[in-house]
Formats: C-alpha cells, sequence, structure tokens
C-alpha cells in the first residue's frame, strides 16, 4: 500500500525544510515503534487518497486549495516515509522486519522514477500557466498572482530536496535507484542552468538600472522597477545556492554554480570557497577580460590617445597660465605679497589641470559624480584627522590677508628672529643672522605678537652717550652734532634729535636719534658709535666709568674710652 500511492507523496508544495540523509543518525526504533510508524503511514496515506477524490470532484474555485493542502500532507508524509527508511537501516541486516519491509520497498518502488518525473512536469505546467496568466492581471490580482508563481518555484526546490532524499534513503537500503538518480541530477542541472542565466541577467538588469536612476533620481519608475529587479535578484540566488546544496548531497560537480554564487557575492558559504572555485572564477574573469580586449582593442586605444591627449594639451595650457598669470601680477601696480602671489600663479595653473584631468577621465567613461562624492567624504575625514595643519592653513589666510610681514622682512615673532625667506599657507621659513633656517607654523606665528622690523622705509637710530660731570656740556652736544650731520647716510627730513637726557649715577648722557633709511640702519649704528668714542678722545671729552664712593672707618678709633 506504501508504493501504491507514491506518487501521491511527490506533489511539491510545501514551506517546510527537511533534514538531509546525512543528518545525525536516529536511535534505534523498537519493533513497537517501527509498526506504529508504519500504521501512521498507512493513516496518512489513506487521508490523502480521500484529498485526491475531493480534487477530482471539487469545483475549479477550491482547485488551488486542495493541491495546497494535499501538498502539505504529502510532504508530512514523506518525513515519515524517510523517518521510516532511516530506522530500518539501523537495525542488523539478519532481522527479520528489515528484511520484510526492505523487500516490499524494493519490489514496489520500481515504477517509482517514473512518478516523481510526472510530478515534476505537472508543476512545471502549474509554473508556465500562471506566467502565462500574469500578463492578463492587474493591481493586486498581479500582485497575488506573482506571489504564487514564487510559491510553485519554491516548491520546485523543495521537489528536489525531497527527491535527494529519496535517492539516498533507498540506496542506504541497497535498492536500485540508478535510473531514479540520473534523471533527476539531469534535471537538477537543466533547472541550474537556468538559474544562472536568470541570476546573471538579472543582476545586468540591476545595475542598468541604477546607472539610468543616477542620471535621473526622481523618476519613480525606475526607483520602482530596481526594486523589483534586486527582488528577483535576491530570490533567483537563494533558489541557487539550495540547489547547489541539494547537488551536492548527490556529489555532483557544482563548481560553475558555486563560482556564479561566489561571483555575486550572494548565498556564499565556507564551502563554496575553495581552490576549485577560485580557479573557475579566475579563468572565467580572464576569459571575459580577454574577449572583450579583443573586441574594443580599438576603442580602447582611441580612448586612451584621447585621454593622453587631453591631459598634455591642459597641462601645456596650465603652463602658459602660471606664465600669463606670473607676468600680469609683476606688471601690475597692486601691492601684493609675494605669498599671494605664488598663491594665484599655483591656484592658475592647478585649477586648468583639474579640469583637463577631469575632461580626460570623462573621455574614457569615468563616472564623475561618485568620483566627487569620494572626494568630498574623503575631505571631511581628512580634514578631521588634520585640525592643527587646517589651522596653519586658516593662520596662514589671515597673514596672506593683512600681511604682517613677506619675504625679506626682518622679523621677530615667537622668539625667533631673523630675514623672511619663504612664506606658504602652511609656515614660514626663517635665517637668523647667523645663516641657521628656521621653519614656524603660521598658527605659532598668528597666535603671538609680530614685530616687523623692517616693515617701514625709514628707521630712528636710539644712541646714548655719556660724558663726565666735569666736561664741557656745551662743547660734548657741539661735537655730537658735527658727527651727526656730516654723515652720509643720515637723512636732514625727519630732523636728528641730540639732547641732554638724564643725570646719571656717574655721568651725564646725551641721546642722540637720527632718521635713516631702513636698510642703513646698522651701518649708521656702528659708524657713529665709532666716530664718538674717536672724536671724544681728540676732545678730551671723557666717557666716565661707574663710580661707587668707598668710606673706611677705623675700628679702633670707634671704640669708646674706658672709664677711670
Amino acid at each position: 500500500m506504501i508504493i501504491k500511492h507514491f506518487f501521491v507523496l511527490l506533489g511539491i508544495a510545501a514551506l517546510w525544510s527537511f533534514p538531509s540523509f546525512s543528518a545525525n543518525a536516529q536511535e534505534l526504533k523498537s519493533p513497537e515503534a517501527i509498526a506504529a510508524l508504519m500504521e501512521t503511514v498507512e493513516t496518512r496515506i489513506a487521508e490523502l487518497q480521500l484529498i485526491n477524490r475531493q480534487i477530482e470532484t471539487a469545483p475549479a474555485v477550491d482547485q488551488d486549495a486542495l493541491l495546497y493542502r494535499r501538498d502539505e500532507r504529502s510532504f508530512e508524509l514523506l518525513v515519515l516515509i524517510d523517518e521510516l527508511s532511516q530506522s530500518v537501516i539501523q537495525m542488523p541486516d539478519d532481522d527479520a522486519v528489515r528484511q520484510k519491509i526492505s523487500e516490499r520497498l524494493r519490489t514496489e518502488f520500481l515504477t517509482a522514477g517514473d512518478r516523481l518525473f510526472i510530478r515534476l512536469n505537472e508543476l512545471d505546467e502549474r509554473i508556465k500557466d500562471q506566467l502565462a496568466a500574469l500578463d492578463s492581471y492587474s493591481g493586486s490580482k498581479r500582485i497575488f498572482a506573482e506571489s504564487l508563481v514564487n510559491t510553485l518555484q519554491s516548491m520546485r526546490m523543495k521537489f528536489f530536496e525531497a527527491a535527494v532524499n529519496l535517492v539516498l534513503s533507498r540506496e542506504a537500503l541497497e535498492i536500485p535507484v540508478a535510473a531514479i538518480r540520473s534523471g533527476l541530477v539531469n534535471e537538477m542541472s537543466s533547472y541550474g542552468e537556468a538559474l544562472i542565466g536568470r541570476v546573471e541577467f538579472t543582476g545586468a538588469a540591476t545595475k542598468e538600472i541604477a546607472k539610468r536612476l543616477k542620471l535621473d533620481p526622481s523618476n519613480a519608475d525606475l526607483q520602482s522597477g530596481l526594486t523589483e529587479m534586486q527582488l528577483q535578484y535576491a530570490l533567483q540566488s537563494e533558489r541557487l545556492r539550495q540547489l547547489v546544496g541539494s547537488m551536492e548531497r548527490l556529489e555532483v560537480d557544482t563548481r560553475n554554480y558555486r563560482a556564479i554564487l561566489l561571483k555575486n557575492s550572494s548565498g556564499v558559504s565556507v564551502g563554496m570557497f575553495d581552490s576549485d572555485v577560485v580557479v573557475q572564477i579566475v579563468r572565467d574573469g580572464w576569459r571575459k577580460t580577454r574577449e572583450s580586449v579583443v573586441q574594443n582593442s580599438p576603442d580602447i586605444a582611441l580612448k586612451l590617445l584621447v585621454f593622453l591627449i587631453v591631459l598634455l594639451v591642459f597641462r601645456m595650457l596650465s603652463r602658459l597660465i602660471r606664465k600669463a598669470v606670473g607676468a600680469t601680477l609683476e606688471r601690475s601696480s597692486a601691492d601684493l605679497s609675494n605669498l599671494l602671489k605664488d598663491i594665484l600663479i599655483s591656484a592658475s595653473g592647478g585649477t586648468v589641470m583639474i579640469v583637463g584631468v577631469l575632461m580626460a577621465l570623462s573621455q574614457i567613461g569615468i563616472s564623475l559624480a561618485p568620483m566627487l562624492a569620494g572626494l568630498g567624504v574623503a575631505g571631511f575625514i581628512v580634514g578631521f584627522a588634520l585640525q592643527d595643519t587646517l589651522g596653519n592653513f586658516a593662520a596662514g589666510a589671515m597673514i596672506l590677508v593683512y600681511r604682517p610681514y613677506d619675504v625679506d622682512d626682518f622679523v621677530e615673532v615667537t622668539g625667533a628672529s631673523g630675514l623672511v625667506k619663504k612664506m606658504t599657507l602652511v609656515s614660514t621659513t626663517i635665517t637668523t643672522f647667523d645663516n641657521q633656517t628656521l621653519v614656524v607654523p603660521n598658527s605659532k606665528i598668528w597666535g603671538d605678537v609680530i614685530k616687523n622690523v623692517t616693515a617701514q622705509k625709514l628707521r630712528r637710530v636710539d644712541l646714548e652717550f655719556g660724558i663726565s660731570y666735569g666736561d664741557d656740556i656745551l662743547n660734548a652736544e657741539r661735537v655730537l652734532s658735527d658727527i651727526v650731520t656730516k654723515h652720509e647716510m643720515v637723512l636732514s627730513e625727519p630732523e636728528p634729535n641730540i639732547r641732554l637726557h638724564t643725570l646719571g649715577d656717574s655721568s651725564v648722557n646725551f641721546i642722540v636719534r637720527p632718521w635713516v633709511k631702513t636698510e642703513d640702519y646698522w651701518a649708521v649704528y656702528w659708524d657713529l658709535t665709532r666716530e664718538v668714542k674717536v672724536r671724544f678722545d681728540r676732545e678730551g671729552i671723557s666717557i666716565p666709568f661707574p663710580q661707587r664712593d668707598v668710606h673706611v672707618y677705623n675700628e679702633a678709633s670707634t671704640r669708646s674710652e674706658p672709664q677711670s
């Protein structure tokens, strides 16, 4: 009776998953338990016979519901039969019950293969009918029909899983199933090729719709189509993964299928990632690359040529722009700092070169929108990581705008002094008078006092000379005035200032403050200091040393006389 109604068991329409034959062995059942299990199987078969009679006489509106119910109970029965088979396998070979059940299965399963593929063909016909009827539906009816098609396609996967269980169980009982195995492998391989085609097709269609959506983000139809394609892609990939699992249980070569899954990053598992799969992927990639190069080599060569020509043209144009901007700034009457001139020249050439690179990339088919978006994100990350450097940039910009100093100015900043030799937006390079090079960050300079010694064209030389209290003040004043007025670098305007300044502890001090050009400062300073010493010696005017009065007391003389 079990095999007489075996075709009922092959109705594939359920959402359950079934344990594979490679699962852990079940515990040995007692003869009473096996007898009870066989009785349960007979009961399920009787129930399925009743449902089949109802299907034959039921109206069309109830056909789908009864088919679903029959398939659900069929899977329950199949689970029971697998449990019975595995229980028999655990029994000793010479056990009478095992021999009786095995012989019954051996004689009654001879036509099981034909019935199995008949049921598969019936399922295919149902799927084709539903697909053909989709175009005539719309709205909620179409959604319902699409869901039914997906359910039937999922049933096909359950069918393959159940058929694999059947083959493995019968092989374990040494029941001939070579014809069933061969037919099942052919069916699964054929369906696998169709699945691969669908996966690759839906993947390519998804990428194409995504490209179009980037160009027209507000298109609702494109967005809806992309969502639908992504859903179909996920469904087909999952079915291919399930098929690979079922085929591997039959020890069928699935390298091609696993390579497709791995390349599409869908349903990937550790078992799929082995040396054979990697070799297959590399071979497929190399073959496609070689074919693409052969077919598109003229276009590739032309695009590369255009790319190089565009870069070369814009490089030459960048150099011309830099020279033109530099010449314009040199002839300009505007008082611009050297730093600003360098920045304007570099920015003009760099801008032209960036435009050239972008145009060259567009010529070879590289989309600029993702690149610009990536640059924006990268700029945010880099800016967050380089806060101190950006602070130097900000300080450099402030120095550029307010110009507290320029190249070749003598400055004193943050404890460093010397000539400014180089300025950038990040730092200032200073050379000290003993020829040391100091690189000072702009943020340090802008956040401190900046002393620009050579910012003005004229500069006052501040000198101070002392004479003794016994010297002639008028004569000393005349000598100082004569020395200052006769020096060729001392300016007559503003007028030099020579005055008696202070009466010190040991000298009478004069201030001498002539005005000179900034570049003559130190020459006048050293000349006047030397000439004053020479003339004072010649005129008999002394430059006194600091003096202190020291009073010496005799200790003995200060003692009191002894009383008498």
